[in-house]
């Protein structure tokens, strides 16, 4: 035929399909996703030494076991407040000349989805701790220990950060354990993942397949209160343990703690809410209750069950007496 046997035919051939499906399945994707995508108003680009963590989070795979994706369906409502859309990956661009764009939404859950871990879990002494031994903060965690990103120094130097591991973790360890850049680059990166919220006015599309919710036990003295047990599960174990017995040298005890049985509210109410540093034994503690947006009847139904759980035997306290405080706590620490 000849068309095949000329070449200036099969060039200019060649030459027209190359252009016409880069085109369709380069140009006009790229074209549709720059004109219909884009981040949410509030969205919060990533720091520098966040950017730094995110390439450690590549470079260690942790990409192999956690996912970044809130999926539409009620079993992930666990991991964000919302199902995860378009506009929470607009913001991610190329690592690099050389390289594309890392969107990390992964694949496999061996570990929990890490959508919004920013603010399920904000404390940095508490994933400092879980990336040098996980099993220090989850009995029963298979996630690998990372000690590669720690030093054992002598003295903890200005600026450094220790971590206090607990003694059965620190066996043949003389020293003090001090998190290096990596580790701290790799926590930034860990706690500025946090699904942006939606514009006012927006109502985020409904979880799908919802289970029947059957009605749970409270903890609590007021049965119009949320489940006090799963609010501690959801937001304070990972620190202070099931059993409320905390971690030695890391988290304080709330089992017998003077603060959970004494009559002090107002300080219970802003510890919960605003953080906690007095006692230089334990670590930080962030602000669990302002980080997670937690309500009055949150707040209180949390206080009750850690006032009458593993022994503890305290008056319990009502909502309104929670929400006073709290909106106190809220004028005050915005001035």
């Amino acid at each position: 035929m000849e068309f095949f046997n000329n070449h200036k035919t099969l060039f200019r051939t060649a030459l027209g399909l190359f252009v016409g499906l880069t085109f369709l399945v380069a140009i006009m994707p790229a074209i549709r996703n720059q004109e219909n995508n884009a981040t949410l108003p509030n969205y919060e680009p990533l720091s520098q030494e966040a950017i730094l963590g995110k390439q450690s989070f590549i470079a260690n795979g942790c990409v192999a076991c956690h996912t970044q994706q809130v999926r539409n369906i009620d079993m992930d409502k666990v991991w964000g407040s919302r199902p995860g859309i378009a506009a929470d990956y607009a913001g991610n661009t190329r690592t690099d000349f050389w390289r594309n764009t890392a969107t990390l939404m992964g694949t496999e859950r061996t570990g929990p989805d890490l959508t919004n871990i920013g603010t399920r879990q904000a404390n940095m002494a508490w994933n400092l701790l879980h990336l040098y031994q996980p099993r220090a903060v989850v009995e029963k965690s298979i996630m690998p220990a990372y000690p590669w990103l720690f030093d054992v120094k002598n003295e903890v130097g200005k600026n450094e950060v220790e971590v206090v591991v607990p003694d059965p973790y620190r066996k043949g360890i003389n020293g003090k354990i001090v998190a290096t850049q990596e580790a701290l680059n790799l926590v930034a990166y860990l706690q500025s993942l946090k699904q942006t919220s939606l514009p006012d006015g927006n109502t985020p599309m409904e979880f799908l397949y919802k289970k029947d919710v059957k009605p749970e036990a409270s903890t609590s003295n007021n049965t119009n209160l949320p489940d006090g047990k799963l609010l501690y599960t959801n937001n304070c174990m990972n620190c202070h343990q099931a059993n409320g017995e905390g971690l030695k040298g890391a988290f304080p005890p709330l089992k017998g703690s003077p603060i959970v049985l004494g009559d002090n509210l107002e300080l219970f109410v802003n510890i919960i809410m605003l953080g906690y540093d007095a006692r230089p034994e334990y670590a930080v503690m962030n602000a669990v209750g302002t980080d997670n947006n937690l309500t009055p009847e949150e707040v209180t139904a949390i206080i009750n069950h850690e006032k009458i759980s593993w022994g503890n035997n305290a008056k319990t306290v009502t909502p309104e007496e929670v929400k006073k405080i709290m909106d106190f706590v809220k004028i005050t620490s915005n001035k």
